[in-house]
């Protein structure tokens, strides 16, 4: 990446790094579109009191002020920057729900500001893809499968290693966690959502020490956050446990819909894994997040869920089903670990060379009929000898240079150099196309660079 930032947790990307944050927007944006969701922005910047009403990270807010804001501005006035795009669209979806219509389909890719401390994988800095759907009142159940497949398509386009996207659902695990006799629910799924960082005989300790759970109860627990599966086996393994509960088997039943589809549709992707927890206690379904195989300590690049009430204007609810991509996260480890390549750092796939300075404007007349035909090129900026010409080219990635002469009739002569192959051919400018390959930067995987 760009040279470590003066200011920390704020990145900054070089041309070539900002061509594979560029991939990844433009496939998750054409992926999303393709299943008819909308894009759109909010603002930056919320009240102090919109962002911290769940009062839980009023910590990491960047409050917003003007150097001379009246120091007596009420909290109700006061700004800050949005720290996720879940909440600036909850105030969205009820001041417009007049002009939306529901369900609605929404993605959102914009950045976001949280004033944590900088790790491997976390920024103060940093940009997200939020889709969503939302209802009025109600919202059919088939749109968690299909938010599910929609993160899979969209990530498998991607140049990164093989992903795992882990299901469970919130009601199944309230569900027997009240059958076992902890009514602390909410509780008991904070502590399991620890349990990947900080080990079962810790989970089982808070369980015990904050929860009140007796050990049998903490065991039962942990054994249910043990469950893992790539089929519907999951189902077997979870009524063994002999726990019966009506909440529970609406669990079930609402995590089979979804895993059977995506079994079939993308089989050994998408995992059921009881572990999952997602500790906001807003959520209150269907939870997701997705792992990079042999990346698992950089966290989950993609989670979300179900939530039955994202907003409430007061006469109505709205809920909704949504993930978020974290493309910082994301696109960090693909630049730190090299697992992508860039074809070239430029847009330019053609230099067109001047064999004098009078020819500029001749060869500013080419370059306007590429750009017609949606063909990236600059003009040489001045006529020095052909090899530096090209030289400048090649330390730029641009593979093709143009050349203008005269025949001894006058008129003028194309010809366009593959500076690669060396392969030099006559060319007209009002056709010539380069290939498709070479149209546009590429990013490749690691192991398809050339």
């Amino acid at each position: 990446m760009a040279r470590k930032a003066s200011l920390s947790g704020f990145s900054e990307l070089l041309p070539e790094e900002r061509v594979v944050e560029n991939h990844v927007l433009d496939v998750l944006r054409r992926t999303f579109e393709l299943h008819g969701f909308s894009s759109i922005e909010t603002r930056s910047v919320e009240t102090v009191d919109q962002l911290l009403q769940k009062g839980e990270i009023d910590k990491e807010v960047y409050a917003v002020s003007r150097l001379q804001e009246d120091p007596g501005t009420s909290s109700g006035e006061k700004l800050a920057l949005h720290f996720d795009l879940t909440v600036p669209f909850a105030r969205y979806v009820v001041e417009n729900a007049g002009y939306l219509n529901f369900p609605f389909m929404r993605y959102q890719i914009q950045k976001s500001w949280r004033g944590e401390r900088p790790q491997e994988g976390r920024a103060r800095e940093f940009t997200q893809a939020d889709i969503d759907v939302v209802g009025e009142e109600t919202l059919p159940f088939r749109y968690d499968v299909e938010l599910a497949l929609i993160v899979v398509e969209a990530l498998s386009q991607l140049p990164i290693p093989y992903f795992k996207l882990r299901l469970n659902n919130r009601k199944l695990s309230e569900g027997f966690y009240r059958g076992i006799g902890l009514s602390d629910t909410a509780g008991v799924l904070r502590a399991i959502d620890k349990l990947e960082k900080i080990g079962p005989e810790a989970v089982a300790t808070i369980l015990r020490e904050e929860v009140g759970a007796t050990d049998r109860q903490a065991q039962a627990a942990l054994e249910l956050a043990s469950v893992k599966s790539e089929s519907m086996d999951f189902v077997d393994k979870v009524r063994a446990f002999g726990v019966e509960d009506e909440l529970l088997e609406q669990g079930l039943r609402e995590l089979s819909e979804v895993m059977a589809e995506a079994s079939k549709r993308a089989p050994g992707t998408v995992i059921v894994d009881l572990s999952i927890a997602r500790g906001l206690d807003y959520y209150t379904g269907t939870v997701y997040e997705t792992f990079l195989v042999g990346h698992e300590k950089l966290g989950s690049i993609c989670s979300g869920g179900r939530y039955e009430s994202l907003a409430s204007s007061g006469k109505k609810t709205y809920p909704g089903v949504g993930l978020s991509i974290g493309v910082t996260r994301l696109v960090a480890r693909m630049l730190s670990q090299n697992l992508a390549s860039v074809t070239r750092k430029v847009p330019s796939a053609v230099l067109i060379a001047l064999t004098n300075d009078e020819a500029w404007s001749q060869a500013q007349d080419v370059a306007d009929q590429l750009r017609r035909r949606g063909v990236s090129c600059e003009v040489s900026a001045s006529a020095a000898k052909f090899g530096k010409q090209i030289k400048y080219a090649d330390r730029r990635g641009i593979p093709f240079v143009w050349f203008l002469s005269t025949d001894e009739a006058g008129d003028l002569v194309h010809e366009v150099k593959d500076i690669r192959s060396g392969e030099q051919v006559p060319a007209d400018p009002t056709s010539w196309m380069p290939p498709e390959e070479d149209l546009s930067p590429r990013v490749l995987a690691r192991e398809d660079a050339n």
